[in-house]
Parts: C-alpha cells; sequence; structure tokens
C-alpha cells in the first residue's frame, strides 16, 4: 500500500497555562497553515528550547494539550545536550524537561521532550479496509534518487480523528533524501 510521507520538524506543543506564562494572560494559538492532521495546525507563535548545550527555536502546533512537550530529530536533541528517547507522541512520562522562553514569560517543563517515533496515522475506515491495527509495527520503502531506504520500527496509529499518513522528522527525512512530501510503500 501506498502512503503520504511528510516530514515533521521540530515543534513544542502547550498547555493553556504553559501559552498564557509565555505569551501572556489570555493567549491564544495563530493558526499559520493547516497540517495533515483534522485539527492540528502550525502556528505563529515561536518558543526558544533551551537544554544544557544549547537552544533552538521552534514553532508551536496547535491546538493547545492537556501537557507540553518538545518534539526533536536526534541531532536537535544533541545540539541541546538532551538525551531525548524515541517515543509516540503524548508519552512523555519519565522523559527529559527544558526550558520553553516566549517573549512574555519562561516556563521549566520537568519532562516532555521525545524524539519521536516514526508512524502512520489511519483514520478507522482506512485501517480497517487494509488490514492495519493500533499500534502495529510496519516498515515502510521510501528515497530519493540514490538515497532509497526501508524505515522499520514504524508505529501504525488509528483513530476516527486521523488521515492517513506518514510522519519522519528532518533527520529520517535527510537520510533518504525527501524533500518536501513523498510517497512511500508499507511493507508488512
Amino acid at each position: 500500500m501506498k502512503i503520504l510521507v511528510e516530514t515533521s520538524a521540530r515543534h513544542v506543543h502547550v498547555t493553556q497555562e504553559a501559552l498564557e506564562i509565555l505569551f501572556g494572560k489570555g493567549a491564544e494559538l495563530t493558526n499559520k497553515k493547516d497540517l495533515s492532521q483534522p485539527g492540528q495546525f502550525l502556528c505563529f507563535e515561536k518558543v526558544t528550547v533551551v537544554g544544557p548545550k544549547g537552544e533552538l527555536n521552534c514553532s508551536i502546533l496547535g491546538p493547545v494539550r492537556p501537557a507540553c512537550q518538545v518534539e526533536v530529530s536526534m541531532t536537535d536533541a544533541r545540539k541541546l545536550g538532551i538525551a531525548a528517547p524515541v517515543r509516540e507522541s503524548g508519552d512523555v512520562a519519565n522523559t527529559p524537561g527544558c526550558k520553553l522562553i516566549g517573549p512574555k514569560g519562561e516556563v521549566e517543563i520537568a519532562e516532555g521532550v521525545i524524539a519521536a517515533q516514526r508512524h502512520i496515522h489511519f483514520d478507522t475506515k482506512t485501517a480497517e479496509d487494509n488490514g492495519f491495527k493500533d499500534k502495529q509495527i510496519v516498515s515502510v520503502a521510501v528515497g530519493g534518487e540514490g538515497r532509497k531506504l526501508v524505515f522499520g520500527d514504524v508505529v501504525v496509529r488509528v483513530s476516527p480523528r486521523f488521515a492517513p499518513a506518514m510522519h519522519i522528522d528532518t533527520d529520517e527525512a535527510n537520510a533518504a533524501a525527501i524533500t518536501g512530501n513523498t510517497e512511500g510503500e508499507i511493507i508488512v
């Protein structure tokens, strides 16, 4: 089966409380661009992520979440000096923290820095129609000219709120010479 493959650059998810500390009382996220997943959007708001060895400017993705989370590539994690574990988005228990700096304030998060596990989003019907189950692990063949490769350990995530798409980080996209969105082939 073919699947849209999108590169997910470093980004931050924030709680409403953190948003107001970073951007001021009553702050709201401003939609700059809708993303492929329904209801998700890139924001105009950005923060500085600070680790023990460095810092990075990161966009915020909306809407606000129940917990703060910072998703970085392994290269980004090294620059920050943070040993970010590979985790599914939302699985932030016992992960390293960092400092977030906005124009109005700072927030120390005790945990939440991860390198997102490569994954495929499927809506329930598409998953059922193609024989995929939530949490199933698959491989996906991708790549630009001269850099073709197969990504293993791709977790399938199924929800009626999702739209079909695979997400990889910038390190993974660079390894396969992927620019922009491309198509991959799921290998079960």
